[in-house]
C-alpha cells in the first residue's frame, strides 16, 4: 500500500467529464478488447477507431504491445507483471474517459479477476468487453512474428495459450469469432451494437 494514502485528497476539478463529454458531442466509454495473441484485437480495435474517427468521434487506442515501449516497459508476462500491466491501463483508461474521449483497448488480458477490475473501475455502464474468440490453430497461423513456434520450442516463458492460461469471458458485451468474421464485419457488428445501446449516433456531425 502506499504510505503516502493518507494524506493524499483527490481534488475536484470545476471542469468534469459531462462537462467535456458536452463539449465533444459525445459519450466516453472504454472499448476493451480482449483474446489471444493475433485472434485479430488491435486489427479489428484499429479498424473501429479509424470508422468512429470518420464519424466525427474523438477517440484513442491503447495497444498492448505499444504500451510496454513505454508507460509498462518495466513489466516482463508473469501473472504478478500482467496484472500489473492491466492495472496500469485500466486506470489510463479512465483518465481518458473522463476526459470525454472513447477508449478502445486491444489487450490479452488474460485474467477474469484483472477483466473485472476494469469493468468496477470504470463502472459497468461505461464498458463494453469485447472477447475476440479465435481458434488457437489460427491465431498461430497468423503470426507473423513465430512468437507461438518460439513458446513451443520454449523460447519464451509464460506465453497465452502455450504456457499460460487463458480465461475466456463467461458474459461479455460482444464476441466475435475472427476465424470466420472478417475485420470490416466484424467493425459493423461492434458498431451496430454501440448505435442499439445510443453509446453512438450515426453521424455526431449531422
Amino acid at each position: 500500500m502506499n504510505k503516502l494514502n493518507s494524506n493524499l485528497f483527490k481534488y475536484q476539478t470545476r471542469v468534469g467529464r459531462k462537462e467535456r463529454e458536452s463539449l465533444l458531442s459525445q459519450n466516453s466509454f472504454v472499448i476493451w478488447f480482449t483474446g489471444l495473441s493475433a485472434s485479430g484485437k488491435s486489427s479489428v480495435g484499429n479498424n473501429l477507431e479509424y470508422n468512429l474517427h470518420k464519424m466525427g468521434y474523438l477517440t484513442f487506442m491503447l495497444d498492448g504491445d505499444n504500451v510496454r515501449y513505454g508507460l509498462n516497459m518495466d513489466l516482463g508476462f508473469s501473472d504478478k507483471d500482467r496484472k500489473e500491466n492491466i492495472r496500469r491501463i485500466a486506470h489510463v483508461s479512465k483518465l481518458l474517459m473522463d476526459a470525454g474521449i472513447i477508449v478502445i483497448v486491444t489487450f490479452i488480458s488474460p485474467f477474469k479477476e484483472d477483466r473485472n477490475f476494469v469493468r468496477q473501475l470504470v463502472e459497468t455502464q461505461n464498458f463494453v468487453e469485447i472477447f475476440v474468440d479465435c481458434p488457437l490453430d489460427v491465431c498461430m497461423s497468423r503470426d507473423k512474428k513465430g512468437l507461438y513456434q518460439k513458446a513451443i520450442k520454449k523460447e519464451i516463458s509464460d506465453f497465452t495459450g502455450i504456457s499460460s492460461p487463458y480465461e475466456k469471458p463467461d458474459n461479455p458485451e460482444i464476441k466475435i469469432d475472427t476465424g470466420k468474421m472478417g475485420v470490416e464485419e466484424a467493425t459493423s457488428y461492434i458498431l451496430e451494437y454501440l448505435f442499439n445501446k445510443n453509446l453512438i449516433k450515426k453521424d455526431i456531425r449531422k
